[in-house]
């Protein structure tokens, strides 16, 4: 009885997945996995590698589960995730360029930002619409391993192979195969 339940839901996510895909003209690979509902708005350039995971849900991955997978990317903008990229109930929000290599593993709850998403001078952040508000690309090389809770902030490259350590906020490059953690990120060792 239980398998029947959850080829149900397999059925009902499928649906649903492939209805956002449609709405906002993203090409479904056919070796992408999506684990759950995934909340998607494309109105830029979304691009996914070949057998990409994503788990959306409490089921697939506990951790984070309180949330969901989210992926916006605004118009002109370009988000681009390689191949085997695994990641779980996060948040990738792209108003000008991301860019995730592959086998790149992201944890549950994370966030990656490519924007301020408001200006920090007071005039600038009360205008409709708002201005002053600054974008810079993200760039995370092939291999990097992001822990659950960090939040990976605009104009950041992560080199190859590195490690984010849980809770980390990334404000600032990180160089190939390094463990880097907290807030402010510090390094921690060499790999």
């Amino acid at each position: 009885m239980k398998f029947i339940y959850y080829q149900i839901l397999k059925i009902k996510y499928n649906l649903i997945n492939t209805f956002y895909f449609f709405l906002f003209g993203v090409k479904k690979n056919e070796n992408l996995r999506i684990n759950g509902i995934l909340f998607l708005r494309a109105k830029g350039n979304l691009k996914f590698g070949k057998n990409v995971v994503i788990n959306s849900s409490f089921k697939f991955n506990p951790i984070g589960g309180q949330t969901f997978m989210s992926i916006v990317v605004n118009n002109n903008a370009i988000l681009k995730i390689e191949d085997g990229v695994a990641m779980s109930n996060s948040s990738i929000y792209c108003v000008n360029n991301i860019f995730i290599g592959k086998k790149v593993f992201i944890g549950g709850d994370c966030k990656i930002y490519d924007t301020d998403f408001h200006s920090i001078h007071l005039k600038e952040r009360i205008k409709e619409p708002q201005s002053g508000i600054k974008t810079k690309p993200v760039y995370i090389s092939d291999g990097v391993f992001i822990g659950t809770g960090s939040i990976i902030l605009k104009g950041v490259n992560i080199g190859c192979n590195s490690v984010i350590a849980a809770g980390s906020v990334v404000s600032k490059n990180i160089p190939p195969n390094e463990v880097w953690g907290g807030n402010p990120i510090k390094f921690i060792k060499k790999i």
